[in-house]
């Protein structure tokens, strides 16, 4: 039997270290790679840990606006709320999962011109812990590499797709 140590408990851990971010380019332009990525039911065809995503009724890539995903990570499956916080057509599109005022993740995609595509980058950011994470700084760390390892897959997926699919 292990013995947690007392900085391993979510209440003694800094979230500003849990982020990082990935980058692809992919043959589209900022617009285009936008606009793709801000409906969010297209994410699932890319991201493995994704299985659907849907905006509120009447709701959109608006700042302020919510929707539901549905989303699995091997026998796992959850159901999360998110909140658009950015919405910038081809320079940025992010949302905080559980809303902008009380946020657990950040979840953020930016777009840069680079010769006859873009540069798409993903990045993850935990805002604060909660026990929806696990109860250990081991969970939350299982969780951040979980969610490296579905960004590369989801950039390589959505650059491969755009190559197969070029009108968008």
């Amino acid at each position: 039997m292990s013995i947690a140590h007392p900085d391993d408990s979510l209440d003694q851990i800094d979230p500003k270290p849990y982020r990082f971010s990935r980058v692809a380019w992919v043959n589209a332009t900022p617009a285009t790679a936008y606009e793709l990525i801000s409906n969010v039911g297209n994410v699932s065809k890319w991201s493995p840990n994704v299985a659907d995503a849907v905006y509120d009724e009447g709701a959109g890539p608006r700042p302020g606006d919510w929707f539901t995903g549905h989303n699995q990570a091997g026998d796992a499956r959850w159901t999360s709320r998110s909140q658009v916080n950015r919405a910038e057509p081809g320079v940025a599109f992010s949302y905080v999962v559980a809303g902008v005022d009380n946020g657990i993740v950040q979840w953020e995609w930016t777009f840069q011109p680079s010769g006859s595509g873009c540069e798409v980058r993903q990045t993850w950011q935990l805002l604060r812990t909660d026990p929806v994470l696990g109860s250990t700084r081991a969970d939350v760390d299982n969780i951040r590499d979980l969610m490296t390892a579905g960004v590369e897959a989801t950039l390589v997926s959505l650059a491969r797709w755009i190559a197969e699919n070029p009108a968008g």
